[in-house]
């Protein structure tokens, strides 16, 4: 009896070792997941961004048709302007993201981006894709809130400077 008493904590013990061994792996093991999720995430939103810069790079600047359509402050400045700011962003901002660099700033910076031609071009076409409507913004605009709220995840280079730095409280915002 008095060797029951003592083997039962032991016991207990060693159920609590291995479940709290299974919840951290399943910990990582999410941790990983959501790693790979977002760096997918991270990949589509560089492709298209990126493809919509090559065409401003290898096309005509069609931003002065449109000029009195954009929204304040965008309407004040020179159309010229407007459409290399926005080529830079759709060029730089996709290889910030595929590397998980700077990764909320440049989905923010893209998510305006996006926002000024939802409100230019295509609020007024309706939601259909081929009547140039406003459903792939919204997509895109849903998309980089997850990358605005969730970071780069843990394949990024974002993860790597916060290991590195630890210490920097505003690398936290990364």
């Amino acid at each position: 009896l008095h060797q029951d008493v003592h083997s039962f904590p032991t016991r207990r013990s060693s159920d609590l070792l291995i479940n709290q061994r299974k919840k951290m792996k399943d910990c990582k093991m999410q941790g990983i997941s959501s790693g790979v999720s977002l760096l997918i995430l991270r990949f589509f939103l560089a492709w298209e961004f990126l493809e919509a810069g090559l065409e401003k790079w290898n096309g005509q600047n069609w931003f002065t048709e449109i000029q009195d359509r954009f929204p304040f402050p965008f309407n004040l400045i020179p159309a010229d302007i407007n459409w290399h700011v926005a080529m830079g962003s759709e060029l730089i901002f996709p290889f910030l993201l595929i590397f998980g660099v700077l990764t909320r700033f440049s989905a923010l910076s893209l998510t305006i981006l996006i926002s000024v031609a939802w409100y230019s071009i295509h609020a007024d076409s309706g939601y259909n894709v081929c009547d140039n409507g406003y459903k792939l913004p919204l997509i895109y605009v849903v998309t980089l809130l997850i990358l605005i709220t969730q970071g780069a995840g843990k394949l990024s280079l974002d993860t790597l400077i916060k290991k590195v730095y630890p210490t920097k409280s505003w690398l936290k915002f990364l």
